[in-house]
């Protein structure tokens, strides 16, 4: 009985050594598409945009006092 499982784990261990070691084929298929980005405007952030519109009426303000004050020259 004990040369009957050395026999069989002398054999496993052959099988295995002789399966595990075997080259695998690996085909690498490599697919390459273009593909057209719309390239959008690059718009600004909300607080630019809020930044942008605070800006212009403190400008108009400023325009209306110097207007109201005059030019002493």
């Amino acid at each position: 009985m004990k040369r009957a499982i050395f026999i069989a784990a002398i054999l496993l261990t052959v099988s295995t050594a002789f399966t595990s070691c075997r080259e695998t084929k690996k085909e690498v298929i490599v697919k390459e598409k273009e593909v057209q980005v719309e390239k959008e405007e690059e718009s600004k952030g909300m607080l630019e945009r809020a930044a942008e519109k605070v800006d212009q009426e403190v400008n108009e303000e400023v325009n209306e006092e110097i207007e109201r004050i005059g030019d002493d020259n």
